[in-house]
């Protein structure tokens, strides 16, 4: 199967339908992630065997993991616990404090910080291009659209997971963004409020909208779990390989 058909990702699944560890295994598409809670005392990893059975696996379906893209992490305050190295044919794996998981960036500590400072980073960029276009006279409205529609989506992605985790000072980090986008835009009045700026270009806080995104979010999770629990079935299981994110949490 060709790389990038439609067909590829569901054909992948399927050849590593069978990919079993175990420990938890959290899988999507190509990404996959072992996981295994270590209490504070009198515990021993067994991380080392579940990549030992992995890579056993691997060499019996004639697959091969990307070393350099596998990464471990330990989450929690585990510094008291010697914890050995994840060795494989190609050396040791390398362990992180930070590492970008399906668009997410985990840290050790699981603050949040590299995440925000991140998605922060890579919209401020993008507003080059809205100077740009604005300086081209493109009109308000196609602006605006830009910006929700490029701009805004990067300051939001997978927000549930991280919105109830951040502090005031991170929140506003990230609305910062949105006020010099608004600035762009249009030219207000000095003085004038944000919420006044919001009213006016009819857009709502960032603040608002991950308020509103998690509420929707968490709704029809809940609403998915009592209907599947009332019909007794199982959620659809994604599995797949290629990069191997061992974690110690």
């Amino acid at each position: 199967m060709l790389q990038g058909s439609r067909l590829g990702p569901l054909s992948f699944i399927v050849l590593i339908d069978d990919l079993r560890a175990a420990c938890e295994v959290h899988t999507f598409v190509d990404d996959t992630t072992f996981s295994e809670l270590i209490s504070s005392t009198g515990s021993v990893s067994n991380m080392p065997s579940h990549l030992t059975s992995l890579l056993t696996w691997t060499a019996n379906n004639d697959m091969q993991i990307n070393t350099y893209k596998t990464k471990e992490m330990i989450l929690g305050p585990v510094t008291s616990i010697n914890l050995p190295p994840l060795l494989t044919s190609s050396g040791a794996i390398e362990r992180v404090s930070t590492f970008k998981l399906l668009g997410i960036h985990l840290d050790t500590n699981l603050s949040w910080s590299a995440h925000i400072n991140s998605i922060t980073s890579k919209a401020s960029k993008r507003l080059y291009f809205l100077k740009q276009l604005k300086r081209a006279g493109v009109p308000y409205k196609q602006l605006l659209h830009f910006y929700t529609a490029v701009i805004r989506p990067v300051l939001e992605y997978a927000a549930p997971a991280w919105h109830h985790l951040n502090n005031r000072t991170q929140a506003q980090h990230l609305e910062s963004v949105q006020k010099r986008a608004i600035h762009i835009i249009v030219n207000f009045t000095r003085g004038m409020s944000y919420l006044n700026v919001l009213f006016v270009v009819q857009l709502e806080s960032l603040d608002t909208r991950r308020n509103n995104l998690s509420r929707s979010f968490f709704s029809r999770y809940l609403q998915t779990n009592i209907l599947s629990s009332l019909s007794h079935s199982t959620s659809p299981r994604y599995e797949g390989r290629s990069k191997s994110f061992a974690t110690r949490p």
